[in-house]
């Protein structure tokens, strides 16, 4: 249903951490005009990722969109049933694209149903459908690991102090958490 050739435009989902950030290197390098998004969904994490998604906005020279979802309930952390499910359907409603790729981040290696290769393309689907074909859902790095991605990472010699993951949402990092141990892994 999607033309690539239709544009060069991509909006990535940021969260501040080494995902996202390589998804803006990834499609800068492949000459895409990248813009950001950002969603504040009532994560513990929150300032925090947004400090890092500014550092990650002005490392790339990209604009990026706040959005803010309001609830009074605490979601906790780790696996959120709906999350991946919100933020792209917060990047279709709110991300100001008409043509191109909405980006984001997910990897193999991870139980979680919205990193996943069935739910990755019924969401594309959903968003080709909304978007009459000129809007595809694109996770470039799907099919890698997250030692891939972090190698990918650091040959690109992209700054890993400019990002952020923690569920906990505390500094220094918690340490404990699923986010945290998979930095640890590769001495982030």
């Amino acid at each position: 249903m999607f033309t690539e050739q239709l544009s060069k435009e991509a909006l990535v989902l940021l969260s501040g951490g080494i995902d996202s950030m390589s998804c803006v290197h990834f499609l800068k390098c492949q000459n895409y005009s990248v813009k950001g998004i950002f969603v504040n969904y009532g994560q513990a994490s929150f300032e925090y990722e947004l400090c890092a998604v500014k550092k990650i906005q002005t490392h790339f020279e990209i604009d990026v969109d706040h959005v803010s979802i309001k609830s009074d309930k605490n979601i906790g952390s780790g696996e959120l049933a709906g999350r991946n499910a919100l933020l792209i359907s917060t990047a279709i409603l709110y991300g100001n694209i008409n043509r191109g790729l909405i980006v984001i981040g997910v990897h193999a290696g991870t139980p979680y149903y919205d990193c996943s290769e069935g739910f990755i393309e019924r969401m594309k689907k959903v968003t080709e459908e909304y978007f009459h074909g000129l809007v595809t859902l694109s996770a470039p790095f799907l099919s890698w690991d997250k030692a891939t991605i972090y190698k990918y990472f650091c040959d690109q010699n992209l700054p890993v102090n400019i990002t952020y993951s923690c569920e906990s949402g505390t500094l220094p990092p918690c340490g404990v958490c699923a986010s945290c141990l998979d930095r640890s892994k590769f001495g982030c």
